[in-house]
């Protein structure tokens, strides 16, 4: 299931209400992360999880994610379901000369973290219930993931 962490609902309320310099990112990043720790409402910063080994067609610290309408492609304003949700565009990586992950267990979860000196963690979902290894000349496309904020 995915899920917005605490950090990203002070994030998201700290920049949009207080204009909070401290969390008005440029821009952000979609990284793969190992089922070695699972991400939650508590997970703060990007340290705190493990990333997929680099290499083979994914670069440390995943895609890059710009601030923008590109990127962030659908933002709605659900007043039926009282929720509120952002969608990215399609992520996707292809393996090139062996398989993603390098080396090490395979991709459980993608998260979405700002692009601090620290990255915050801000979104995280699900891959699934088995590790994501991608063979070589293949391609993992993860389509219009979605994060939505409701009341409960």
């Amino acid at each position: 299931m995915p899920g917005i962490t605490n950090r990203g609902k002070f994030a998201f309320l700290g920049t949009y209400f207080r204009a909070d310099a401290q969390y008005e990112p440029t821009g952000f990043s979609a990284r793969l992360m190992t089922a070695d720790v699972v991400p939650g409402p508590g997970t703060n910063v990007v340290t705190d999880l493990t990333e997929i080994a680099a290499g083979n067609g994914y670069t440390a610290g995943g895609l890059a994610l710009n601030r923008d309408s590109v990127d962030f492609d659908v933002l709605t304003e659900d007043d039926v379901n009282n929720l509120a949700y952002v969608q990215i565009r399609d992520l996707a990586w292809t393996a090139s000369g062996g398989p993603i992950p390098a080396s090490g267990n395979g991709a459980s979860y993608l998260v979405v973290a700002d692009d601090d000196t620290t990255p915050n963690v801000i979104g995280y979902m699900s891959l699934g219930a088995s590790p994501v290894t991608v063979s070589d000349t293949q391609t993992l496309t993860l389509q219009n993931p979605e994060f939505r904020l409701t009341e409960a």
